[in-house]
């Protein structure tokens, strides 16, 4: 009897919002957009959150970056600049094979590093050529960065030690050069070097954005050789070689101006193009993992300090925590997704005032119906009910069409704007809880409002 009762009142409230559906509907707007906002604002801000953890694994936990920096030095017997001067009588040879060792051995902090060479080579198999990254490294680096192999094994000691022509591909040599056959115990010719394949790195999505703002790239166009194999059979940039020094006496003759400029932490130079090589670093990058993420600044403190000595206080390299950048932009972003959140929550409560003016103004144009119902026997939980139902199932309809506008919206950002969007359930969940709350909430002073009439005077309206 008691669940009939209420049916009964619930379905008056929906024989009145099916009576008026402009006006129900145009009250529900509020709630429609305040829910579709929330719920593609939250969406943002997962995908945001998503893309710095896939950037995090991408760059490696605790890891530190260490790379050349671009340095000149100005030597001659004019100009002012006391510092200029005495720079031009430091020399450093840049970051090499010794630093990386250095900080190995004696910083106890340091759980595993891998140094870095890369140059641009272009691969050949049967007449078919691609330009790829040939990439000097120790097996710490797949660790470092979270790089699975789908087949084949990492470098022996032996390999690694003493510079075997051999080398673990990415996933898009194989399937350029090896389609359709197995890539491992095959050959494959890079620069004039016959390189054994023993390894194939298994495929990993990767964001473009992580490539421009913590300058890593895609493992996926690389082929890895041990460091050792770079250095013996490849090129080794700290050896002097005789054309540079022709070129350095050239330079430095009669009308050569006495200058000397050291650029550093340029790009690889292609293969054929060693003339315009002026990089002279051994290595172009170190990059150094930490055993706590707590102690990562005090590392890269201790590493700036320890690479200055060996550099003669030149400050010719740069030290990054990739980790730490990402997550202040983490950080950052989340405060930005709060503030788009807030926003669109304030729609939401706009939304409510929205409903509670609409109800107010039907109570006024319904007094003579509350007053037949009060007269026939409702009371006054009745007509509360009746109203609150009615508040109610408009924010409820208007939360179900809000969700479904949301989802849509968040799709129609991803593809209009490239920007990664995942609306997970407890937005939803927040979203359409909060739309109920905002109905029952906002719906009952007028239905208070409603049952508080005296049905004698709502029957002389």
């Amino acid at each position: 009897m008691f669940i009939k009762r209420y049916l009964h009142d619930i379905s008056i409230a929906v024989e009145a919002i099916i009576a008026n559906k402009v006006k129900s509907m145009l009250t529900a707007l509020g709630i429609i957009f305040g829910v579709a906002a929330v719920i593609s604002m939250m969406a943002i801000g997962n995908g945001a959150e998503q893309e710095i953890l896939d950037q995090i694994k991408l760059v490696g936990v605790n890891n530190i970056i260490i790379t050349p920096s671009t340095l000149t030095i100005e030597g001659g017997s004019g100009g002012d600049g006391g510092d200029e001067k005495a720079g031009a009588n430091k020399f450093s040879k840049g970051l090499t094979l010794m630093d990386a060792e250095a900080i190995r051995k004696i910083i106890p902090s340091v759980q595993q590093l891998s140094p870095v060479i890369s140059f641009n080579y272009s691969a050949l198999l049967d007449a078919h050529s691609k330009p790829v990254v040939l990439e000097g490294v120790n097996n710490s680096y797949f660790n470092l960065f979270n790089i699975r192999l789908s087949e084949g094994t990492l470098f022996s000691d032996q390999q690694n030690e003493n510079g075997y022509p051999v080398c673990i591909i990415g996933d898009n040599i194989k399937t350029e050069f090896f389609r359709g056959r197995e890539a491992v115990g095959e050959l494959i010719k890079c620069g004039q070097i016959w390189l054994k394949v023993i390894g194939v790195v298994e495929r990993r999505d990767f964001t473009a954005s992580a490539s421009d703002e913590m300058g890593i790239s895609s493992s996926d166009n690389k082929i890895f050789i041990p460091v050792q194999t770079m250095l013996l059979r490849f090129k080794n940039r700290s050896l002097v070689r005789a054309d540079e020094v022709a070129k350095a006496n050239k330079g430095n003759g009669p009308g050569g101006g006495g200058m000397v400029v050291f650029r550093m932490g340029e790009e690889p130079a292609q293969e054929d193009n060693d003339e315009t090589d002026s990089n002279l670093n051994q290595l172009d990058k170190i990059v150094v993992q930490v055993k706590e993420t707590e102690q990562l600044n005090a590392t890269a403190s201790l590493i700036k300090r320890m690479l200055l000595r060996r550099h003669s206080e030149l400050y010719d390299f740069e030290v990054t925590i990739p980790e730490l950048l990402l997550k202040q932009q983490q950080k950052t972003r989340n405060i930005f997704n709060i503030v788009l959140g807030v926003i669109a929550g304030i729609s939401l409560i706009v939304g409510g005032i929205g409903i509670m003016n609409i109800m107010l103004a039907s109570v006024m144009e319904r007094i003579r119906e509350i007053g037949v119902r009060q007269a026939v026997g409702a009371k006054k939980k009745d007509i509360i009910a009746q109203f609150l139902a009615e508040s109610t199932l408009i924010s409820l309809t208007g939360g179900l069409i809000g969700i479904i506008l949301g989802i849509v919206l968040s799709k129609i950002i991803t593809g209009m704007f490239e920007i990664k969007t995942i609306v997970s359930f407890f937005s939803v969940f927040i979203a359409f809880g909060v739309s109920v709350l905002v109905g029952v909430t906002f719906g009952y002073l007028p239905a208070k409002r409603a049952s508080d009439n005296d049905p004698v005077e709502s029957l002389r309206q």
